[in-house]
């Protein structure tokens, strides 16, 4: 019966910085035996329940890529055969954190090693913002935090001389929030209170910062922005409101202008009978030279027929004799002619439209 032989190195502990590299330390006396029969196993333990395999040698061959998380980022360092099976990690992930154990076996001799590897996270650049307002008397808060890093982060405000870039204490009047170091509050904020500020977060690893500008206004400049700017708006919409009544202004214009030839007045009155009076001085005249000579009279006659049929070819040379005309918005009625004494005088009657009233013949 073969004697198994079990030696262990004391278990040490390493702290190393993500994205570093790191190298676990195992070495062994085991490879001068029988090279044929060595075995080398690295194990990764997450829990006391659950492990993994990291990296191991068997049958004269390397296996490295048996989880996904840590392909292609371990290996051994040197030659492992000879007695030196340390484990080399590269660009370290906090995934890598835990307790590793190296086991090394031949011709029923073993030897292991135990390593606890921390791996610890620099904070992540900070984000900086202001809540508040920036205005004279009033209260502006300072906010700051990183999304990721090893616990526990501390956060320091400072404030950042614009000139030569030397940090400087924060104004009097400043208060840190002792529950989160990451937000200050800046109470009655003057002009002195104008500058650039700087959170730096901090932790076993490194650190990281931010900065942001405060900048604080006057009431009265406030005021002043204000107001332009609702002059400005209103200007605009006077503006907008005036541009629209002159279009519509001119489409109404476009589309009477485009009906009016269309439109058929219902209130034309129909043709109304006019007489045509023989041209003389006056009627009053005529009838009594008419009394007094009947050769005149048929000469009178004559002419008056001549003249009539001349009118009805001519209508527009003829000046009115009878017009219509208003009064206060009404029209005066004509007098009434007595129409037998002027058929007896050779009168003769003339339709003419009532659109045509402007040129009644006499």
């Amino acid at each position: 019966a073969s004697c198994s032989v079990w030696l262990s190195e004391a278990q040490t502990e390493f702290k190393r910085v993500a994205e570093e590299n790191v190298t676990l330390p195992c070495h062994h006396r085991l490879g001068l035996l029988d090279q044929g029969s060595l075995d080398i196993e690295w194990l990764l333990h997450i829990s006391e329940t659950v492990q993994k395999a990291v990296i191991t040698y068997s049958g004269g061959r390397v296996y490295d890529d048996l989880n996904e998380e840590q392909k292609g980022r371990v290996s051994f360092t040197s030659n492992f055969l000879a007695g030196d099976a340390s484990l080399q990690i590269i660009s370290l992930q906090s995934s890598d954190a835990g307790k590793y154990i190296c086991k090394v076996k031949n011709a029923g001799q073993y030897e292991w090693a135990r390593i606890t590897l921390k791996v610890v996270e620099k904070p992540s650049k900070p984000k900086c913002w202001l809540e508040g307002e920036l205005l004279e008397g009033k209260e502006l808060s300072l906010q700051c935090r990183s999304a990721s890093g090893t616990a526990p982060i501390s956060y320091r405000w400072q404030r950042i001389n614009e000139e030569d870039e030397r940090a400087e204490h924060l104004p009097p009047t400043s208060r840190v929030n002792i529950s989160n170091p990451g937000q200050v509050l800046l109470k009655n904020l003057t002009q002195m209170s104008t500058g650039l500020y700087q959170c730096t977060a901090t932790n076993e690893a490194g650190q990281e910062s931010c900065v942001v500008q405060v900048t604080v206004q006057r009431a009265q400049n406030i005021g002043m922005i204000a107001g332009a700017v609702c002059g400005v708006v209103v200007g605009l919409s006077l503006l907008f409101l005036v541009v629209r009544l002159t279009i519509r202004r001119k489409e109404k214009k476009r589309y009477e202008e485009e009906e009016a030839p269309n439109e058929i007045r219902e209130d034309a009155e129909a043709p109304k009978a006019h007489l045509v009076k023989p041209s003389s001085s006056s009627s009053g005249s005529r009838s009594s030279r008419s009394g007094s000579s009947s050769t005149r009279s048929t000469a009178n006659s004559a002419s008056r027929s001549q003249r009539t049929l001349s009118t009805q070819a001519t209508p527009h040379l003829t000046p009115p004799q009878y017009s219509q005309r208003e009064t206060q918005g009404k029209e005066i009625e004509p007098k009434k002619v007595d129409y037998a004494n002027l058929m007896k005088m050779g009168a003769t009657l003339v339709m003419v439209p009532a659109q045509s009233r402007a040129f009644q013949t006499v």
